[in-house]
């Protein structure tokens, strides 16, 4: 097995996927909309793809709801922005706890009933009103200890569902001035100030997955971001004390690109190739390295370039799997129960 989440290219396994997976056997994979048309072909895709690991294996998703959300009508229900139950938090904490819970409780059961076992959710990034909107309404508000009590609900609401919750993008991305996906985002605050940020972090330091941050901190490393930083990952394992398992964020993100991310090659302009920006996660102190696209040419790079899943990894991967089996594991046919809950609060679509 090697220690990386792939991307596939369509609906289906294509045969240069099959062979390619086969050979290196991937940790897991990720689904995005091209991967997606009707249940009945999702729950195919998700069956191949375990059947071909032959174990129970992490198959992710980013259903967030609101604006990031793979799975959408009219097959799938609109699910709430985090925005939304932060509002409920203002006027009535504990309500907006329990919807938390009952949104995570629903979204789990209804993505485990596709075959797919790992949810890219909660953003325990606290939103702040000078940062990109690329947080934004996503984030589940403006204060650490309310973010971290709505993150702990949904932790809590998709373990009950049987889903593996992952929280992002540690050590936080909510002050971050740009969208890493097009270009790298510098945070020049201090250390003092970046423990707003922190917070929610530390408070659920127990969870199963984390997702890095391509920023830069200068604060912690001016020259790399945390993704490629074993500077700030030191510093989410030992001083956040996140102990669980860690993957990069996409690696084809255009952060990637800039000189003060790390991701370019020692004593060069040149860009690291794929291969060599999937080495330096894994040798910053990530456990996974997270390939997006579904590009075959670089995925097989990525493939080329990794060895085995560490020891440490692959445990730390066991217990994530282990800690999503622990809940109540919640009939898929319930989530329309806790979804008919939400929408009597006033919360999603019907």
């Amino acid at each position: 097995m090697i220690p990386a989440f792939f991307g596939l290219e369509g609906l289906t396994i294509s045969e240069a996927e099959r062979a390619l997976f086969r050979s290196v056997d991937p940790a897991g994979y990720i689904l995005f909309k091209r991967n997606i048309d009707s249940p009945e072909q999702v729950r195919a895709l998700t069956a191949a793809l375990t059947d071909m690991a032959g174990r129970r294996l992490p198959i992710l998703i980013d259903q967030e709801g609101g604006r990031v959300a793979r799975l959408r009508p009219p097959h799938w229900p609109e699910f709430p922005s985090g925005q939304a139950f932060a509002d409920v938090y203002e006027r009535a904490p504990i309500t907006a706890i329990e919807a938390c819970r009952l949104n995570a409780l629903a979204l789990a059961a209804m993505l485990r009933d596709l075959g797919i076992t790992v949810d890219c959710l909660p953003l325990l990034d606290v939103r702040d009103r000078e940062g990109h909107d690329i947080i934004g309404d996503r984030a589940l508000g403006f204060e650490p200890m309310q973010v971290a009590a709505l993150g702990r609900a949904t932790l809590d609401g998709l373990r009950q569902g049987g889903v593996c919750g992952v929280v992002k993008h540690i050590p936080g991305h909510g002050r971050a001035a740009a969208d890493s996906h097009v270009e790298l985002p510098i945070v020049t605050a201090s250390r003092e100030a970046l423990e707003r940020d922190f917070e929610p972090f530390r408070r659920l330091a127990a969870a199963p997955m984390a997702m890095t941050a391509h920023v830069t901190y200068t604060a912690l490393d001016p020259h790399r971001c945390a993704t490629l930083s074993p500077t700030v990952i030191d510093f989410i394992r030992e001083d956040i004390g996140f102990s669980g398992l860690l993957m990069s964020d996409d690696l084809g993100m255009h952060a990637l690109g800039n000189p003060l991310s790390g991701g370019h090659a020692a004593g060069s302009n040149a860009l690291m190739d794929f291969g060599a920006r999937a080495l330096a996660s894994l040798d910053a102190g990530c456990d996974i390295a997270l390939h997006c696209s579904g590009d075959m040419a670089e995925m097989r790079a990525i493939a080329e370039a990794l060895g085995s899943i560490e020891a440490a990894a692959a445990r730390r991967l066991d217990a994530a799997m282990a800690w999503a089996g622990a809940g109540d594991s919640t009939p898929a046919a319930g989530w329309a129960d806790a979804r008919d809950q939400l929408l009597a609060a006033g919360l999603g679509q019907a």
